[in-house]
């Protein structure tokens, strides 16, 4: 792993340090009935940690509005805060769209989790160009969980995989039930695209111990338990490029 971490100061003020939350519009699995949506603890979890150090947070989806949301565990007092935060979760019902996002604006994207990601996100063409442009401004692209999904197919400018030869975590196939029907609706396997198309996809073999990667500009981690703790690097990175400025 290439570390760029560090405890430095706060973000330049040349700098907007805003971080754009990638979600997914999808309502279901596929085509079928089963419900879909974006996994709520690996959005507010992360986003409370760029709140509390002054990041702005855009949320950007395929077709901009109003996103589904799941997973929630009311028993969690940082979840339970945002679900009745009013104005948070009006965030989450008018996202962005693409067209609407200048992706000089944001040091960071971050593709979130749950069944939904799977759908939508990763063919964006448009959301694709937001992340390279982002990356090739010397910013950080990171997943959470099935978020991992939205960076398969990221190219570089001579059409090779962004991330090849990087290291990559993300919800990998030794936890998913591939008999099972919603794993049948998925478009790919993100352990397998990862790999067939020259990353290094590696994770852990325990769930929920808040295993991550850090490689390069690359940041991703592999389940909810992640979303803390790679929230916690991501601003790390930030402010110790800024204080080797």
């Amino acid at each position: 792993m290439l570390l760029f971490l560090g405890l430095g100061c706060n973000p330049s003020t040349e700098s907007q340090g805003n971080i754009l939350f990638v979600v997914s519009n999808q309502h279901t699995y596929g085509d079928t009935t089963m419900n879909a949506s974006n996994h709520f603890s690996e959005i507010v979890l992360a986003y409370d940690v760029f709140a509390k150090h002054g990041y702005t947070v855009d949320f950007v989806s395929p077709m901009g509005g109003a996103v589904p949301i799941g997973y929630i565990a009311t028993s969690d007092s940082i979840q339970k805060r945002y679900l009745y935060d009013n104005n948070f979760m009006n965030l989450l019902k008018r996202t962005k769209s693409p067209s609407e996002i200048n992706a000089e604006d944001y040091e960071v994207i971050y593709y979130c989790g749950g069944g939904a990601a799977m759908f939508g996100v990763p063919e964006n063409e448009n959301i694709q160009a937001i992340a390279k442009e982002i990356y090739d401004a010397n910013g950080i692209i990171s997943a959470i969980c099935h978020g991992t999904a939205g960076i398969v197919n990221l190219k570089d400018d001579e059409g090779a995989p962004l991330y090849k030869n990087r290291k990559i975590n993300g919800y990998p196939d030794l936890f998913e039930n591939k008999e099972a029907r919603y794993y049948q609706t998925f478009p790919f396997s993100i352990e397998e695209a990862i790999r067939e198309k020259g990353g290094d996809f590696v994770y852990s073999e325990k769930r929920r111990d808040s295993f991550y990667i850090v490689d390069g500009r690359f940041m991703t981690g592999q389940d909810p338990s992640s979303s803390f703790v790679l929230a916690t690097k991501i601003v790390e990175a930030i402010e110790n490029k800024y204080s080797q400025q």
